[in-house]
């Protein structure tokens, strides 16, 4: 395979680029482990009985593998040559995503273990292979059908269902190699503050040697307008903050998504560099005042669009880096300017795209699968690794400026109970932990339904009432006080509102399908979404208006988030199709959401 051949070639991580790398994308062995005893078999250490194209999925049919069935584990072999030149470096592996439980062996040296679908790990292979010598790679997915595991929206039943969508296990984002000098850098965090126009720069190290420091400097079309440098032989994560001029200041927004370089250095006690990386920030603010969220200073009404992140043949693995930017056109297109990223941590590519577009993005956890899947469960039993996992994601995405809130949890129905429950516990935890990792952006604890920490940043609902005066009666007044709540068989699941930013994250979902009118029986059951299905597209616009125009009109409403930018599968209420096709009348639904909300005129 050419290096034209592989897919999705671009390099993974935009935020912390080095040079030297090597990406593992392509023809890899694989073999199918349906009652996980590969172990036993020996299938670490030997050949496997067919092929994959990594990264996609074996469920995908872009994998070459096809399977939808349950997939117990699966496992992964391939030898690499490391290059020669990275001869007395540190050589790590490294692995966008693999779903759910990972084992990796190198050189038949067990090197990392993973929990968690949607979070990157790496494995140093430090004694186990050397520049210029052969790796054997081999990776055993264990992906089981019961107990808690953030899923996100895969089906826990053979078949999809409702709003349940194709599994997706093994690999599914790249598999890359880098070589890195023993004391290295970290991938940086970068706090902007519009306020003094600088930027905060905490820049983690692996080693600090003695008389070592590290240089950041930002760059403005090419051009070095701030710079700094600190002792690291001290901190193991030294700040530095960078002044920008006020004549290089220039505030990253939605109609001008400014970026500056950076580029951090680490150097030796005789000012020598050991380690560069390359990144970029946006200088932008993000604060609350009353039931007001403003970015830089200003009310931005947001018109966000849940976006699923699911293609027909690959899955929850965009098909091309063209293809995520392709979805964040598509919804600019429609008059949105951002998206709720629902139940699945994207790619990191689709977050650099949104931040050079100013395409505003809720960052969110896959979550459900938390004893039962979804919504209908009140004995949800969320475990530690929840936890985990979210700040693995915290820690990746961090400093990207389009991300300006944050969403750990979604859709938790219980009850709330005399006694102290699991999902108290776990809401409490990820709430608390974004908010020590991240507190200059809002939390939001959950989306939608059991709200469970009382005075947290934001406060939510889901309502998918399809008339729209029904639709403006339910949505209460939240100006005094009495916000729609949602409830469970009209008992309370929330704790009281408290007067925060206020906005419904899920409303509209509106059944269409085109191809499905004429259908009738049995043949429309492949076809589903929420309420009365319309009679005919005329009907859709008329519903689509009326339900934007109660949220645009609502003064003490921040945003909303409209059910969806996609078709997905059997869930037939996009705004496209699942091919991202034409559907709908598009123009004609960005004019509506074109007009000045009562939010706005604040």
């Amino acid at each position: 395979m050419t290096s034209l051949d592989v897919p999705k070639p671009e390099y993974p991580r935009p935020q912390m680029v080095r040079d030297r790398w090597l990406c593992l994308n392509g023809t890899w062995q694989f073999e199918i482990d349906r009652g996980d005893s590969g172990l036993e078999r020996g299938l670490r250490s030997r050949d496997l009985r067919s092929e994959i194209l990594v990264p996609f999925a074996p469920e995908s049919e872009a994998s070459g593998i096809g399977k939808v069935d349950f997939l117990t584990a699966v496992w992964y072999r391939r030898t690499v040559q490391v290059p020669s030149d990275w001869a007395g470096d540190t050589i790590l592996l490294h692995f966008g995503a693999v779903d759910h439980d990972a084992t990796v062996w190198v050189n038949d040296v067990e090197v990392a273990r993973h929990r968690g679908g949607f979070t990157p790990f790496q494995a140093d292979l430090s004694g186990v292979v050397n520049a210029g010598e052969e790796a054997t790679i081999v990776v055993r997915a264990r992906d089981p059908r019961s107990g808690p595991q953030a899923r996100g929206k895969q089906s826990v039943s053979f078949a999809n269902e409702a709003c349940n969508y194709t599994r997706t296990t093994g690999i599914w984002q790249t598999v890359w190699m880098e070589p890195v000098p023993a004391a290295s850098l970290r991938r940086p965090r970068i706090v902007p503050q519009l306020a003094t126009g600088s930027f905060a720069v905490t820049t983690g190290l692996t080693q600090n040697p003695a008389g070592s420091s590290v240089r950041v400097s930002v760059l403005s079309d090419g051009v070095e307008v701030a710079a700094a440098e600190a002792a690291a032989d001290l901190d193991l994560a030294p700040t530095l903050h960078l002044v920008i001029p006020e004549e290089h200041r220039r505030a990253w927004s939605t109609t001008d998504p400014y970026l500056y370089d950076v580029v951090i250095e680490l150097r030796d006690a005789a000012g020598s560099v050991i380690d560069t990386v390359r990144s970029y920030a946006g200088l932008r603010s993000v604060a609350i005042d009353g039931t007001a969220i403003s970015i830089n200073g200003k009310r931005i009404f947001q018109r966000l669009v849940l976006d699923q992140g699911y293609w027909p043949d690959t899955l929850m693995t965009s098909p091309s880096d063209e293809a995520l930017v392709a979805d964040i056109e598509l919804s600019l297109q429609a008059g949105f300017n951002g998206a709720r990223l629902h139940q699945k941590v994207f790619e990191e590519r689709f977050l650099y795209h949104a931040d050079r577009l100013g395409y505003l993005v809720w960052g969110e956890f896959g979550d459900w699968g938390a004893g039962g899947h979804g919504p209908s469960h009140d004995h949800q039993q969320p475990t530690a690794t929840f936890v985990t996992q979210w700040l693995e994601a915290l820690e990746r995405d961090f400093s990207h400026p389009s991300i300006i809130g944050w969403c750990p949890l979604n859709e938790t129905h219980q009850v709330i109970h005399d006694q102290i429950t699991v999902l108290d516990d776990v809401t409490h935890a990820m709430y608390l932990a974004t908010k020590l990792a991240d507190p200059s952006r809002p939390v939001l604890d959950t989306s939608g339904y059991s709200h469970r920490v009382r005075g947290a940043d934001v406060y939510d609902s889901h309502n998918y009432e399809q008339d729209p005066a029904a639709f403006a009666e339910q949505m209460g007044d939240v100006a005094a006080g009495q916000p729609y709540l949602n409830t469970v068989k009209n008992r309370p699941i929330s704790v009281p509102y408290a007067g925060q930013p206020y906005f419904v994250s899920e409303f509209g979902g509106i059944w269409w399908d085109p191809k499905a009118v004429a259908l009738s029986g049995d043949d429309r059951s492949e076809s589903w979404g929420y309420g009365q299905r319309v009679a005919d597209e005329e009907e859709f616009y008329v519903r689509l208006e009326g339900l934007f125009d109660v949220l645009l009109q609502n003064p003490s409403m921040f945003g909303y988030c409209y059910t969806q930018l996609t078709d997905v599968f059997q869930e037939q209420n996009g705004i496209y199709d699942f091919a991202r096709g034409s559907k709908l009348d598009v123009p004609r639904i960005r004019a509506m959401q074109q007009k000045v909300a009562a939010y706005e005129k604040g």
